[in-house]
Protein backbone atom coordinates (compact mmCIF):
# COMPACT_ATOMS: atom_id res chain seq x y z
CA UNK A 1 0.00 0.00 0.00
CA UNK A 2 1.38 3.40 -0.97
CA UNK A 3 1.89 5.92 1.79
CA UNK A 4 0.22 9.32 1.81
CA UNK A 5 3.56 10.82 0.82
CA UNK A 6 3.97 8.46 -2.16
CA UNK A 7 0.44 9.12 -3.42
CA UNK A 8 0.83 12.90 -3.36
CA UNK A 9 4.37 12.77 -4.82
CA UNK A 10 3.04 10.71 -7.76
CA UNK A 11 0.32 13.28 -8.38
CA UNK A 12 2.86 16.12 -8.28
CA UNK A 13 5.14 14.44 -10.82
CA UNK A 14 8.29 16.41 -11.54
CA UNK A 15 6.67 19.82 -11.28
CA UNK A 16 6.68 22.41 -8.55
CA UNK A 17 3.19 22.95 -7.21
CA UNK A 18 1.58 25.82 -5.33
CA UNK A 19 0.67 25.89 -1.66
CA UNK A 20 -3.00 25.62 -2.62
CA UNK A 21 -2.33 22.51 -4.73
CA UNK A 22 -0.56 20.74 -1.84
CA UNK A 23 -3.23 21.77 0.65
CA UNK A 24 -5.95 20.56 -1.71
CA UNK A 25 -4.26 17.19 -2.31
CA UNK A 26 -3.69 16.64 1.40
CA UNK A 27 -7.32 17.53 2.11
CA UNK A 28 -8.59 15.11 -0.58
CA UNK A 29 -6.20 12.22 0.05
CA UNK A 30 -5.16 12.48 3.68
CA UNK A 31 -7.73 14.53 5.56
CA UNK A 32 -8.39 11.71 8.03
CA UNK A 33 -4.76 10.62 8.34
CA UNK A 34 -3.49 10.41 11.90
CA UNK A 35 0.05 10.52 13.22
CA UNK A 36 -0.33 6.92 14.37
CA UNK A 37 -1.15 5.83 10.80
CA UNK A 38 1.92 7.65 9.50
CA UNK A 39 4.08 5.91 12.10
CA UNK A 40 2.74 2.55 10.89
CA UNK A 41 3.49 3.42 7.24
CA UNK A 42 7.11 4.42 7.77
CA UNK A 43 10.27 3.10 9.31
CA UNK A 44 10.91 4.72 12.69
CA UNK A 45 14.38 5.64 13.94
CA UNK A 46 15.63 5.86 17.52
CA UNK A 47 17.07 9.35 17.00
CA UNK A 48 15.91 12.26 14.84
CA UNK A 49 17.35 12.64 11.36
CA UNK A 50 19.46 15.79 11.29
CA UNK A 51 18.74 18.04 8.33
CA UNK A 52 15.28 16.54 7.77
CA UNK A 53 11.82 16.96 9.21
CA UNK A 54 10.87 14.39 11.85
CA UNK A 55 7.45 13.45 13.20
CA UNK A 56 7.26 11.82 16.63
CA UNK A 57 5.14 11.45 19.73
CA UNK A 58 6.10 13.60 22.69
CA UNK A 59 4.89 14.14 26.26
CA UNK A 60 6.89 17.10 27.64
CA UNK A 61 8.51 17.10 31.06
CA UNK A 62 6.99 20.48 31.93
CA UNK A 63 3.49 19.70 30.57
CA UNK A 64 1.81 20.82 33.80
CA UNK A 65 3.26 24.34 33.59
CA UNK A 66 3.29 24.84 29.81
CA UNK A 67 0.35 26.89 28.49
CA UNK A 68 0.01 24.32 25.67
CA UNK A 69 2.06 21.77 23.75
CA UNK A 70 1.99 19.56 20.65
CA UNK A 71 1.99 15.80 21.29
CA UNK A 72 2.91 14.99 17.64
CA UNK A 73 5.57 17.57 16.75
CA UNK A 74 6.89 17.97 13.19
CA UNK A 75 10.42 19.14 13.87
CA UNK A 76 13.55 20.12 11.99
CA UNK A 77 16.35 19.49 14.52
CA UNK A 78 18.80 22.38 14.81
CA UNK A 79 21.17 21.58 17.66
CA UNK A 80 21.85 18.59 19.89
CA UNK A 81 22.58 18.76 23.60
CA UNK A 82 23.09 16.09 26.24
CA UNK A 83 19.77 14.28 26.56
CA UNK A 84 17.90 16.01 23.74
CA UNK A 85 17.83 18.57 20.97
CA UNK A 86 16.49 21.97 19.96
CA UNK A 87 14.33 22.12 16.86
CA UNK A 88 11.73 24.02 14.89
CA UNK A 89 8.23 22.57 15.30
CA UNK A 90 6.37 23.60 12.15
CA UNK A 91 3.02 22.86 13.80
CA UNK A 92 3.20 26.08 15.82
CA UNK A 93 2.59 28.03 12.62
CA UNK A 94 -0.63 28.13 10.59
CA UNK A 95 -0.29 26.11 7.34
CA UNK A 96 0.56 28.97 4.95
CA UNK A 97 3.28 30.26 7.28
CA UNK A 98 4.62 26.69 7.52
CA UNK A 99 5.09 26.76 3.75
CA UNK A 100 6.84 30.10 3.96
CA UNK A 101 9.20 28.68 6.60
CA UNK A 102 9.78 25.54 4.53
CA UNK A 103 10.67 27.69 1.52
CA UNK A 104 13.28 29.48 3.66
CA UNK A 105 14.69 26.12 4.74
CA UNK A 106 14.76 24.87 1.14
CA UNK A 107 17.18 27.69 0.36
CA UNK A 108 19.66 25.91 2.68
CA UNK A 109 19.27 22.53 0.92
CA UNK A 110 22.43 20.54 0.28
CA UNK A 111 21.30 20.08 -3.34
CA UNK A 112 18.46 21.15 -5.61
CA UNK A 113 17.19 17.62 -6.30
CA UNK A 114 14.95 17.66 -3.22
CA UNK A 115 15.00 13.89 -2.91
CA UNK A 116 15.73 11.36 -0.15
CA UNK A 117 19.39 12.46 0.01
CA UNK A 118 18.71 16.19 0.33
CA UNK A 119 19.19 17.78 3.74
CA UNK A 120 18.46 21.21 5.11
CA UNK A 121 21.77 22.65 6.25
CA UNK A 122 20.65 24.95 9.06
CA UNK A 123 21.66 25.47 12.68
CA UNK A 124 20.09 27.24 15.62
CA UNK A 125 22.46 30.20 15.28
CA UNK A 126 21.46 30.53 11.59
CA UNK A 127 17.76 30.99 12.38
CA UNK A 128 17.35 32.09 16.00
CA UNK A 129 16.78 35.74 15.06
CA UNK A 130 14.27 35.14 12.25
CA UNK A 131 10.79 36.28 13.30
CA UNK A 132 8.96 33.42 11.59
CA UNK A 133 11.17 30.90 13.40
CA UNK A 134 10.85 32.25 16.95
CA UNK A 135 7.48 30.66 17.86
CA UNK A 136 8.64 27.29 16.50
CA UNK A 137 11.82 26.86 18.59
CA UNK A 138 11.34 24.14 21.20
CA UNK A 139 13.53 21.89 23.34
CA UNK A 140 12.91 18.15 23.25
CA UNK A 141 14.23 15.69 25.84
CA UNK A 142 14.77 12.08 24.75
CA UNK A 143 13.23 10.49 27.89
CA UNK A 144 9.90 12.15 27.00
CA UNK A 145 9.78 10.96 23.39
CA UNK A 146 6.88 8.47 23.16
CA UNK A 147 7.52 6.96 19.70
CA UNK A 148 10.32 6.50 17.22
CA UNK A 149 11.16 9.32 14.81
CA UNK A 150 9.50 9.22 11.40
CA UNK A 151 11.94 10.74 8.92
CA UNK A 152 10.38 13.06 6.37
CA UNK A 153 12.58 13.43 3.29
CA UNK A 154 12.89 16.75 1.45
CA UNK A 155 10.60 15.56 -1.35
CA UNK A 156 7.89 14.79 1.24
CA UNK A 157 8.22 17.99 3.29
CA UNK A 158 5.64 20.05 1.37
CA UNK A 159 3.08 17.31 1.96
CA UNK A 160 4.05 16.78 5.61
CA UNK A 161 3.59 20.40 6.66
CA UNK A 162 -0.05 20.32 5.53
CA UNK A 163 -0.99 16.98 7.11
CA UNK A 164 -3.49 17.56 9.94
CA UNK A 165 -1.58 15.58 12.57
CA UNK A 166 -0.80 18.31 15.10
CA UNK A 167 -2.45 17.69 18.46
CA UNK A 168 -2.26 20.58 20.86
CA UNK A 169 -3.07 19.97 24.50
CA UNK A 170 -4.49 22.71 26.75
CA UNK A 171 -5.28 25.12 23.86
CA UNK A 172 -6.93 25.16 20.45
CA UNK A 173 -5.05 25.45 17.17
CA UNK A 174 -6.56 28.92 16.76
CA UNK A 175 -5.10 30.07 20.08
CA UNK A 176 -1.66 28.61 19.24
CA UNK A 177 -1.64 30.23 15.79
CA UNK A 178 -2.79 33.61 17.16
CA UNK A 179 -0.02 33.53 19.79
CA UNK A 180 2.55 32.61 17.13
CA UNK A 181 1.45 35.46 14.85
CA UNK A 182 1.82 37.91 17.76
CA UNK A 183 5.28 36.49 18.52
CA UNK A 184 6.44 36.95 14.91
Amino acid sequence: MASVFDTIKMKAGDTDRSNNWYRGQVKRIASGTTATELFRQGKLARRPSVGRLNLFGYNPKMRKTLPYYDVFPLVLPLEAFAGGFIGMNFHYLPPLLRMRLLERMQATATDKDFDKDTKFDVTYSDVKNLGIVKPTIKKYLYPYVQTGFLRINADEAATAIFLPVQRFKKASEGKVYADSRRFI
